[in-house]
């Protein structure tokens, strides 16, 4: 049973949108347990500013609602880099599904004008789109245990070792084998549920 008092924001990946299949299979799973109503799942804005800004203005409503300890993230690839940046600036939990570790590296190679896949937005990869990503690093977890990452290792769009070296110190589920899409992923929900609910810790941070 999902806690009626627990809130989740969805964040999908690079050019993607609501309507992805895991997406979709999250929200069924919330329906399931009658509180639809507690998981929201926004269209990010591709421009990386714009979509922090729409992402924190939904989680920080979330907070003052029910409070960090009955908030997280599920966050995948692109949405799992936005997870970690919300989670360690905000509190709560972040759930990173074969997350982005530098997306402003890989998306070198992108540079030009691109569509999202589901809407057919057009938008523009610059040096300027890049900056801004970068500027939303978190290289240095101050809270470890309130990310949990999934990683399977064939994913063929990034690199599972570079999410697997970051978050090395969070509670990991490693799988070997499946891809990018992240096979069988409502398997993990009951795990994810797990994490998501159980007691709150607050780390000590560290002054910089």
């Amino acid at each position: 049973m999902i806690p009626d008092t627990l809130r989740c924001l969805y964040l999908h990946g690079f050019r993607s949108g609501p309507s992805s299949t895991k997406a979709q299979q999250t929200l069924s799973w919330f329906a399931q347990h009658d509180v639809a109503q507690n998981i929201h799942i926004p269209q990010l804005s591709a421009d990386p500013t714009e979509a922090m800004d729409q992402a924190q203005f939904l989680y920080e409503q979330m907070v003052d609602e029910v409070g960090t300890e009955n908030c997280f993230i599920i966050g995948s690839s692109l949405g799992g880099y936005y997870a970690s940046y919300l989670v360690e600036r905000f509190g709560g939990r972040a759930v990173l599904i074969n997350p982005a570790v530098r997306p402003y590296e890989l998306l070198q190679d992108y540079l030009g004008e691109l569509e999202n896949f589901y809407n057919g937005e057009k938008f523009t990869v610059t040096q300027e789109y890049l900056g801004a990503l970068k500027a939303m690093d978190t290289p240095l977890l101050h809270q470890p245990e309130h990310h949990l990452l999934l990683v399977q290792t064939h994913d063929e769009t990034l690199d599972a070792m570079e999410a697997i070296s970051k978050y090395r110190n969070s509670p990991c589920i490693i799988e070997y084998g499946g891809d990018h899409s992240y096979v069988d992923y409502p398997k993990r929900l009951p795990s994810i549920l797990n994490f998501a609910t159980q007691p709150y810790l607050v780390a000590q941070r560290q002054e910089q």
